[in-house]
């Protein structure tokens, strides 16, 4: 018995017929993907939308999202930057910052100060209550990241980062 006839028996086919005669895919795992198979690209790209899952899961207690959690990290890590250093650091466009300070505000974590410097800019720092919280996001982080050795092993995810450190 060939492999296609051996799924025959055990499921329907993928593909039926709409009314129009065109053929719909029931089963996403059996649409074929082509070149897109040999695109490194597409393959990050799904990765990446792993990654962004599993963190949103695994944080979601604290109601934290990966660009808000990078935003929070460098601010923690560097007191006083301006949003305009944050933005060109994470490579996030200026007023969706603005937006995401906003709620990072409105939650009190993050606090702007005027800047010395420049009266036309602010100062981002973390708050208490912020650098508790992000603590606690940091633990919550190295978590996922087990999630994501688990899922590619040790070594790759080693190697993956390697390769991915010229583009931080």
């Amino acid at each position: 018995m060939t492999a296609s006839a051996a799924r025959a028996d055990t499921r329907p086919s993928p593909r039926k017929r709409a009314g129009n005669g065109a053929a719909r895919w029931n089963d996403a795992d059996e649409i074929g993907l082509d070149a897109l198979v040999g695109h490194a690209g597409y393959a990050v790209r799904r990765f990446q939308i792993w990654i962004f899952q599993d963190f949103i899961k695994t944080l979601g207690d604290v109601d934290i999202r990966p660009t808000q959690y990078s935003v929070l990290t460098v601010i923690g890590a560097n007191p006083g930057l301006s949003q305009m250093a944050v933005a060109k650091r994470l490579g996030i466009e200026r007023a969706r910052l603005v937006h995401l300070i906003d709620s990072l505000e409105q939650r009190k974590l993050v606090k702007r100060i005027k800047s010395k410097q420049d009266r036309r800019s602010h100062a981002l720092h973390l708050t208490g209550p912020g650098e508790t919280a992000l603590a606690k996001f940091k633990r919550l982080a190295i978590e996922h990241e087990r999630h994501v050795e688990e899922k590619i092993g040790k070594a790759n995810r080693e190697r993956l980062l390697q390769i991915l450190a010229g583009f931080t």
